[in-house]
């Protein structure tokens, strides 16, 4: 089922798992903008597909998200998707941690979802019709040592996902998240070296230790993600509203 040039905005969209979902929502054929904040990255992924634009845009930044889906819409019409993937994570003992980290790691997990949702609640009111769908995390559903403040941000993610599904739930929007265990993703990468630099172990011991919970003991392929979210975005998936769906081989 082909997505008929509704416009989908994806932010993070440069690389990772937020461009997978772009070139598989572009196959769908949706029109869509990818946005983050290095114009490299952007580009790159925007060359791979004829339906892809891109803007530059800091999503922790209401104003700037107001401006940027101003500009986009003159280009693929109203907003009718939204995929809040735009993250960042880090991980450090409780004690030594600031209040800094704490509020920067919510501007950007869950100031920077409400933002990308909210200026396109308009559009999506108007046509009757929408997707919004935030990228938390397992640490959304449960616990981790040394990743507290993260936890915190996709607990919070989901807390906003499921109210606001109740809320727009008779307008013909809905409104969901994507709970993946470790993805296989240049962030990941970096958590891998962080860990091989801090520990005794080699990079396959490292890549053992985050995949120890998933019973698959495997990373999430990006492509799993994007199936995903391509399937959310369809009329097929109407009442599947205010879920966070876990993608992690059965973690519990």
């Amino acid at each position: 089922m082909a997505l008929n040039n509704k416009h989908a905005v994806v932010t993070g969209g440069g690389s990772g798992v937020g461009a997978a979902i772009a070139l598989k929502l572009a196959n769908d054929e949706a029109k869509v903008t990818i946005l983050g904040r290095r114009d490299k990255f952007l580009i790159e992924t925007a060359n791979k597909h004829k339906n892809i634009g891109w803007k530059a845009c800091d999503v922790t930044n209401a104003n700037d998200v107001e401006q940027c889906y101003t500009t986009i819409r003159k280009k693929y019409g109203k907003i009718n998707i939204v995929i809040a993937n735009a993250g960042v994570a880090f991980s450090k003992p409780f004690h030594k941690m600031s209040s800094k980290d704490v509020s920067s790691i919510m501007d950007v997990n869950l100031l920077g979802v409400f933002n990308s949702f909210k200026y396109a609640l308009k559009d999506m009111e108007s046509g009757g019709w929408g997707r919004m769908i935030a990228i938390s995390s397992t640490a959304g559903l449960k616990g981790y040592s040394y990743v507290s403040a993260y936890c915190a941000s996709k607990h919070a993610v989901i807390g906003l996902t499921r109210s606001l599904a109740i809320e727009l739930a008779k307008k013909g929007i809905t409104v969901n998240s994507i709970c993946p265990s470790y993805i296989d993703t240049p962030m990941t990468e970096r958590t891998i070296k962080n860990i091989t630099k801090l520990t005794n172990l080699n990079t396959e011991e490292a890549i053992q230790e985050l995949v120890a919970s998933n019973p698959q003991e495997r990373l999430i392929q990006p492509s799993e993600v994007a199936e995903t979210i391509s399937w959310l975005c369809k009329d097929s998936s109407n009442s599947i509203n205010g879920q966070s769906i876990s993608i992690s081989g059965g973690e519990t």
